[in-house]
């Protein structure tokens, strides 16, 4: 007898999903716990990240002492605002040996203020700012009460200890340089379909609160990878001596880096009896007005204090940006220029393209590299960063609560009809 067996439940089942392949295992496991660790760091360097971006525009807004009306006159020599720097901060009766604390003075282009720099043990690092036509002290400034000086100290060492914080500021930015890397291995799509592209790439804005953390964490993450790469990499430079070391010898094609600002070389002492009869800095820095043509930029100029110390020259002909600096020196005793041996002495336009790029790590970590439109490109990936470890915290959060909910109780499957031809058995 010629028997036909019907399921009346449902079709056929349709072949079990391929699992996840071992690499992919371990790198979402990776993910997801290397960015619970990380998190909390990586929310608050962004988000001090952000802030920072503007500082300039910002202070420049808010402080108004740094600026003076502009004269055609002279500025007064470095000489005479150290002494007039040293009264504003130690008092007029102050003996003369308080003069020497002063370490230097900053002159800016026409029209901003002049800068004497002195160091306490009450206050730390103070500013002077002074007009630099006629020397009126307009305000000083302690810097450890300053808004960006504790922005910077939570984005460089989470406001501890610099010993303490700053290495786990720099591992934590290590770990989310590979967190970006291994995001873009779980973003990548198993195929190019349409609905994975809009899944990619898309945000469902109309979907659950669930589905847009979701699409915020894996679509903006995407897009703003390249970006934080870039944030990411340049902050190790100064996170690791052994990333910086690395950076700089794959940059220059195999140079050792020399050191950052460096000791400053010596004056001969041997000339100490041949003295020059005016004041050294002011020579060095009326030299530099007319080298230079001028300030467009800033020139400072710090002070020999012991007998062999050399007059430290630095010029910057850009506001804003740093990679044009150039660190000079000069013989105190016959303003002779003594060569450096630090990243700056060589004069940008003679340093080649790797050295360049790293001279130029600070004005691309903060955008300044572009101007202001690479400011606020840097705000909003910055601000992007952020937003990655809180949303992803929530991925992760929702994938929990889930798997505590009791399993529903699953379906029992209907009995199979034997049908047979000419009558219907029924199965007791």
């Amino acid at each position: 007898m010629q028997k036909n067996v019907r399921n009346t439940s449902s079709p056929a089942a349709k072949p079990a999903k391929k699992g996840k392949s071992r690499f992919r295992k371990v790198n979402d496991f990776l993910h997801l716990w290397l960015g619970l660790i990380s998190g909390i760091i990586v929310f608050i360097v962004s988000v001090t990240g952000c802030i920072y971006a503007f500082e300039r525009e910002i202070r420049n807004y808010t402080q108004p002492y740094q600026f003076v009306e502009a004269k055609q006159a002279p500025y007064l020599p470095p000489s005479q605002l150290k002494v007039i720097a040293a009264k504003a901060a130690f008092g007029s009766n102050a003996p003369d040996s308080m003069t020497s604390k002063i370490s230097g003075v900053s002159y800016g282009a026409p029209g901003t203020a002049a800068i004497a720099a002195y160091t306490d043990k009450k206050n730390g690092y103070t500013m002077v700012y002074m007009n630099p036509y006629d020397g009126k002290v307009l305000h000083q400034k302690i810097l450890k009460d300053d808004f960006f000086r504790f922005i910077l100290e939570g984005h460089f060492n989470l406001w501890l200890p610099r010993e303490i914080g700053q290495p786990i500021v720099a591992s934590a930015v290590l770990i989310f340089v590979f967190l970006l890397i291994s995001g873009l291995i779980m973003w990548w799509p198993k195929k190019w379909t349409k609905a994975a592209r809009d899944q990619s790439f898309k945000v469902k804005w109309k979907a659950s609160f669930k589905r847009v953390n979701y699409d915020l964490h894996n679509v903006l993450g995407f897009y703003v990878m390249t970006i934080a790469l870039v944030l990411g990499l340049t902050g190790l430079v100064w996170g690791f001596k052994w990333f910086s070391k690395s950076y700089y010898w794959t940059l220059t094609g195999g140079k050792t880096m020399p050191a950052g600002k460096g000791a400053r070389p010596s004056s001969d002492t041997l000339q100490y009896t041949a003295a020059l009869s005016h004041i050294p800095e002011d020579v060095v820095f009326q030299n530099a007005l007319k080298e230079y043509k001028g300030i467009t930029g800033t020139i400072q100029v710090q002070f020999a204090v012991k007998k062999d110390d050399a007059i430290s020259l630095t010029y910057n002909p850009d506001q804003g940006t740093y990679n044009k600096r150039e660190f000079r020196y000069f013989d105190q005793y016959t303003l002779k220029e003594i060569p450096g041996k630090n990243l700056y002495s060589t004069k940008y336009n003679k340093a080649s393209i790797g050295e360049k790029i790293y001279r130029s790590n600070y004005d691309i970590h903060v955008g300044a590299i572009a101007g202001l439109p690479g400011k606020i490109l840097a705000f909003f990936a910055s601000l992007i960063c952020a937003s990655l470890p809180v949303t992803g915290f929530y991925v992760w959060w929702g994938k929990k609560k889930k798997q505590k909910k009791p399993a529903l109780q699953k379906p029992v499957p209907a009995k199979t009809t034997i049908i047979t031809r000419g009558e219907q058995v029924v199965p007791a």
